[in-house]
């Protein structure tokens, strides 16, 4: 028997495991999902909105339980109280708008016709969630896919085992059937042969660009509808009218905050050249404020990344540009607790180019690079020659200067004055290797289901 492990960055130890379903175990546990489907979406619409805000609502009493299992299993500080705010959010945004996202879009309804196009749910949606925000990652598709009238199964990383156990028993509690929101424990084998075997009507994954390829290969000829946000190497630029230091507060936050993991994290920056200086100095003095620790210390404020081969990954990359001619400016003496292993001092690159590591693969940790540019057109240049697509930030009192710049970036999303946040009425989406589909707003619940035609001839 497979044991899927969760082994936690606090200390090293095996902090749970659970047994993997086999495959006949898996397909039968889908198939139940299917037949408890078919009651669920004759359910009213605001029955099913209503089931999932309670579901929320459970999660949210368990607070205490799920902030310190979220520090134990991928080393969020306590500090930060989880993910609810986001979480929240999120579900209620959705669910506010359910009703008219859904709603047929009608042609004709006159004496003679009545045409028009409805919103019918693909059936059993495949959620397959990572560990940096898990509830968070979960939430964009568990939720609208259930209020749009799908069964959900949902496979969590190893890395946060619990999240999805505990979801599940919010839901559960709160009056969702127990087989239409299906929490398993799969190893990636079996994973990709249920993909291939069509047990599903629709897989939505959010991970590494090798995993996105990994299921595009097991649905290849299923016809099986896929989301995928995979990579990101989101950029900031900041131009000469820039708030100096709103731009500083907020970029270093999205460079660094939960150790650099996040999906749309800052990973590297350009600044117009009269402010780059001063930017400079004041990112290190901001990034050199924090406090490394074990995230269970509520006065930790950079716990440890999610697990030792990730910090590793950072710590090559800031070597082989150092090698290559970078200066690293946060002194590591600030930081006596970084271990070697998945305790990691943050660091700021200056002096990086393109012909580094640091500057085109995603780093997915506490480290970001701050080159120096003449003008708009070389920082345009410079934010697209990556290939990856998930946002850019730009800093500059003009709205209209970067609206206009946004047309000419290769990018999912386009922030002013804002970075690493995900606004639930806009579409979440990527280009190039980010991937393709698109998650929450009324595009989301869009894809989570699939257009059917009407055309009612009245009168013979």
């Amino acid at each position: 028997m497979t044991m899927i492990q969760c082994v936690s960055p606090v200390d090293g130890s095996i902090y749970a495991e659970r047994p993997a379903l086999g495959f006949e175990a898996a397909k039968e546990a889908v198939a139940r999902a299917r037949k408890a489907r078919k009651a669920w979406v004759r359910r009213p619409l605001g029955e099913r909105i209503a089931l999932v805000l309670k579901g929320v609502a459970r999660l949210n009493e368990m607070g205490d339980e799920v902030v310190t299992e979220l520090a134990w299993q991928m080393g969020r500080p306590v500090k930060y109280g989880g993910e609810f705010k986001g979480f929240n959010e999120r579900s209620n945004y959705m669910a506010s708008i359910a009703t008219d996202a859904l709603a047929p879009l009608v042609v004709e309804d006159s004496a003679q016709f009545k045409r028009y196009i409805a919103r019918e749910p693909h059936g059993v949606v495949f959620v397959i969630a990572p560990w940096n925000y898990p509830y968070m990652t979960a939430i964009n598709s568990v939720a609208p896919a259930l209020i749009a009238g799908n069964a959900v199964v949902l496979k969590h990383a190893s890395q946060t085992l619990l999240t999805g156990e505990r979801l599940a028993r919010a839901f559960h509690e709160a009056g969702v059937p127990e087989d239409v929101f299906l929490n398993v424990f799969l190893d990636h084998g079996t994973a990709s042969r249920l993909i291939a075997d069509k047990q599903f009507d629709f897989v939505n994954f959010t991970g590494s660009v090798a995993g996105g390829q990994a299921i595009e290969r097991a649905a290849a000829g299923t016809f099986t509808g896929i989301g995928l946000e995979l990579g990101g190497k989101d950029p900031g630029y900041v131009m000469e009218d820039a708030d100096l230091d709103k731009a500083v507060d907020t970029l270093m936050d999205g460079a660094t905050f939960n150790s650099g993991q996040c999906c749309c994290g800052i990973e590297r920056i350009y600044v117009h050249e009269s402010l780059y200086d001063a930017f400079v100095e004041k990112s290190v003095a901001w990034v050199s404020n924090y406090r490394l620790g074990n995230p269970l210390d509520p006065q930790t404020s950079l716990g440890p990344m999610a697990h030792k081969r990730f910090a590793a990954v950072v710590r090559e990359q800031i070597a082989e540009a150092v090698a290559k001619g970078a200066r690293a400016l946060v002194d590591s003496k600030l930081f006596p607790q970084d271990d070697g292993g998945a305790y990691l001092a943050p660091q700021i690159l200056v002096d990086v180019d393109h012909s580094m590591t640091i500057m085109r693969e995603e780093t997915f940790g506490p480290a970001v690079g701050i080159m120096k540019v003449r003008d708009d057109a070389e920082a345009v240049a410079l934010m697209n020659d990556s290939k990856y697509g998930l946002t850019v930030s730009l800093w500059t009192g003009d709205a209209e200067r970067a609206a206009r710049l946004g047309e000419d970036l290769e990018t999912g999303t386009v922030f002013m004055n804002r970075a690493d946040y995900l606004d639930p009425a806009l579409c979440w989406t990527g280009v190039k290797e980010t991937g393709r589909g698109g998650s929450l707003s009324v595009i989301g619940f869009h894809n989570l289901t699939r257009p059917k035609s009407y055309h009612l001839r009245k009168a013979v």
